[in-house]
């Protein structure tokens, strides 16, 4: 598939900012005391920043942006809908908790909209993720491994960057805010191991069609195409037939674990044991370097996955194998 930076960015950056949201959200649950007002609004408005970022850029891969709005009306059936109906719905209990802290109330109506805003901010990833997952014609998209993938880089992401913020805004009271550090190490971690299994899984699956069968002739042995569909490019070879040779995909599955498993692991000791303002500025490395990471892991979720409209187009395809 092409990976259109647009979709990238708005998976990498409102995947943060709602798992920003969640944490945020669990946390306040758990004790409304958590944060000072000033503290949790800078926290409430990064993450809300972050994504409404990218819901705005995810408009930019429509053909035509200004009929965005007419997706969040097949809600019934589409989760890309649902996925907006709950994007936009995450911000009323944010709205909800940024007036309990202006007024400061610290009752059972900041912990209610707290709650909801990690519910939604959680629901709205998991939409996110079935939008691809339910695609049956990619393979690459359409298995077990997808779905807690998104939820992890999620969640890693958000806790990356709250310990950022956390580490320069020098708060430490609660446990989870003690121990987030070592948080962002584990999911780091959690999701170097899952994305490996993923890799394997894409690599060795077979295929779950061949030319023989596209055409309805499964027993019909080697089959061939004589000539291509169509004589120039369209919107299938520009979309569904990106070739990405062997040797640049294993290199860039390395560079994407180091960057969002390995840097993160190391930049954690590092602030364990450092002074404050080592430890916030190695904090704030490990940060980015999850952030990179996260954009080349997505890069390649888009150029590695195959549609099989593509068994049509041997020529095009068939490059996608080369060493």
């Amino acid at each position: 598939m092409h990976p259109a930076l647009s979709v990238i960015f708005f998976t990498v950056v409102s995947g943060c900012g709602y798992g920003l949201l969640f944490l945020l959200g669990v946390l306040v649950a758990v004790d409304p005391r958590a944060f000072a007002r000033g503290e949790g609004l800078f926290v409430l408005a990064a993450a809300s920043v972050l994504a409404c970022a990218g819901l705005v850029s995810s408009t930019l891969h429509l053909g035509k942006p200004l009929r965005a709005w007419r997706a969040f009306s097949q809600w019934r059936s589409s989760w890309l809908s649902r996925e907006g109906v709950a994007a936009l719905a995450t911000f009323v209990p944010a709205l909800g908790l940024a007036a309990a802290w202006l007024g400061h109330a610290h009752g059972a109506w900041t912990r209610a909209c707290a709650l909801l805003l990690g519910v939604l901010a959680g629901v709205t990833v998991f939409c996110t993720a079935r939008i691809y997952t339910s695609l049956k014609t990619i393979p690459a998209w359409h298995n077990r491994y997808v779905l807690p993938g998104y939820v992890l880089f999620a969640l890693l992401g958000g806790a990356a960057w709250f310990a950022t913020i956390d580490a320069f805004g020098g708060g430490r009271e609660a446990f989870l805010r003690a121990h987030i550090g070592l948080l962002v190490a584990l999911l780091g971690a959690w999701t170097a191991v899952l994305k490996r299994a993923y890799w394997l899984h894409i690599d060795a699956a077979p295929a779950p069609a061949t030319i023989a069968s596209a055409i309805g002739l499964p027993d019909a042995g080697a089959v061939r195409a004589v000539e291509a569909p169509h004589t120039e490019a369209n919107y299938l070879t520009r979309e569904m037939g990106f070739a990405l040779a062997r040797k640049h995909s294993a290199r860039l599955r390395g560079i994407a674990l180091v960057l969002f498993a390995l840097v993160p692991l190391a930049t954690a000791a590092v602030a364990l044991f450092a002074a404050p303002t080592a430890a916030a500025i190695a904090t704030l490395v490990g940060a980015l370097a999850i952030s990179a990471g996260s954009f080349v892991e997505r890069w390649l979720f888009f150029a590695e996955a195959r549609h099989v409209v593509m068994l049509y187009y041997p020529s095009v395809s068939g490059t996608a194998a080369s060493p």
